[in-house]
């Protein structure tokens, strides 16, 4: 957001912050939701990167189009082992994970 656009906002009475602010995390918890969100659209680019829709990736990891919609949007549901294993059933290697992650 641009500053322009924030301290009119603030003139006006708003409140402006980060979603961790708004939802009142914890680093530890905004950086949990963090990694969360970027595996799940590494999923989703690295799916895409390989042609396959939802419903193939499904059958490759056993599992149902519904559940990788839920991965690749970071539902709360999906645990992020169900996402790493995921990403190397598509083969991503060990070292671009680690970039994701870092």
């Amino acid at each position: 957001m641009n500053t322009t656009k924030r301290k009119r906002l603030e003139a006006k009475g708003w409140k402006v912050g980060s979603t961790a602010d708004f939802l009142d995390l914890s680093p530890e918890e905004a950086a949990y939701v963090e990694v969360k969100l970027a595996l799940s659209k590494r999923l989703q680019a690295a799916r895409r990167g390989k042609n396959l829709s939802q419903e193939q990736l499904a059958q490759l990891l056993k599992s149902s189009q519904s559940r990788v919609a839920k991965m690749e949007a970071g539902d709360p549901t999906v645990s992020l082992d169900l996402l790493v294993r995921s990403l190397f059933a598509l083969g991503t290697s060990r070292k671009t994970l680690a970039r994701i992650l870092g």
